[in-house]
């Protein structure tokens, strides 16, 4: 039976960091010189399930998948990705890069003393997630893809696509310094805020939820890192290393998603030599949080 990583010194999470709804535990694991809070759940000798969340939220964008996932014998671990709510926050944007955000994901299946893990990610956690089938096909056992496509799907389709270059503005405005952080934090995060509520379904986030983004948000330094992301990645322009992903991988679609075309889900899939897609036609960019249940269980499927 693997061990539990040993916990990174310092401060513990705070005590209300974690929903009495959620199950789980909530420690620091060092990876990759960066100290990771992660969220932890189920039979510590279960399949490695990591679960990475997009912007701007944090682990808790995963929060009901986590009971159902541990469950069904997975141990679940839900990083918040470095910058985000309580890990740690580097200064330079270069710290940003894919490559170091894969490293993280490899290094924290190290710590749990793994050769695999199923990754499942949701925005920019599947980017993430593309990132490591792409160029690190041996440490995946299988990838869940929520809503974002294949990095060279996506970066051709910007290329030819007006209409995506102008669902993905914010990734320009993203670029000026100092700005976006500032924007953001009028009306205690009014603009982030309505534009997670009106970008989904009616009712999929309330008060409290918000609640705990706000205070994520307002940790020092988080939403300055949380925008170098974006940030790190025009300036790098990463260039994936195959255009094709061995690992056996499911797209997961809100149809209805506002920032990203549809036809970059089928596009995706067909540069997996092993994938499927799953389109679900009532729900949008935050799938995750409109239909969980579906969610969940097309991840349990996939990883059987």
């Amino acid at each position: 039976m693997s061990s539990p990583p040993r916990s990174a010194d310092g401060p513990s999470p705070p005590d209300d960091e974690i929903p009495e709804s959620v199950p789980g535990e909530s420690r620091f694991v060092d990876a990759n010189g960066v100290r990771l809070h992660v969220v932890e759940a189920g039979p510590a000798d279960g399949e490695l399930c990591v679960l990475l969340h997009g912007f701007p939220e944090f682990w808790y964008g995963w929060h009901e998948a986590i009971a159902p996932l541990a469950e069904a014998g997975f141990r679940v671990v839900v990083p918040d990705q470095r910058g985000y709510n309580l890990s740690g926050k580097p200064d330079r944007i270069a710290a940003y890069r894919l490559d170091e955000l894969a490293r993280d994901v490899t290094e924290l299946i190290d710590a749990y003393d793994r050769e695999t893990a199923a990754v499942v990610g949701h925005d920019w956690g599947a980017a993430v997630g593309w990132w490591l089938a792409i160029h690190r096909p041996e440490r995946l056992r299988r990838l869940v893809a929520v809503n974002v496509p294949h990095p060279t799907v996506f970066e051709r389709t910007l290329r030819g696509s007006w209409r995506q270059r102008l669902k993905s503005w914010y990734f320009l405005a993203f670029q000026i310094p100092r700005l976006p952080e500032r924007v953001a934090r009028v009306g205690d995060w009014a603009p982030i805020v309505n534009g997670m509520r009106h970008s989904s379904r009616p009712g999929t986030f309330d008060a409290r939820d918000f609640d705990r983004y706000r205070r994520a948000w307002s940790r020092p330094g988080a939403f300055s890192a949380m925008v170098n992301w974006y940030r790190a990645v025009v300036r790098e322009r990463p260039v994936a290393a195959s255009p094709t992903v061995e690992v056996p991988t499911l797209v997961i679609w809100g149809v209805e998603d506002e920032f990203l075309r549809r036809s970059m889900a089928a596009a995706s899939v067909e540069r997996c030599t092993d994938g499927r897609l799953l389109e679900v036609h009532d729900a949008g960019h935050w799938i995750v949080h409109e239909r969980p249940g579906r969610v969940v269980a097309a991840i349990r499927e996939h990883l059987a």
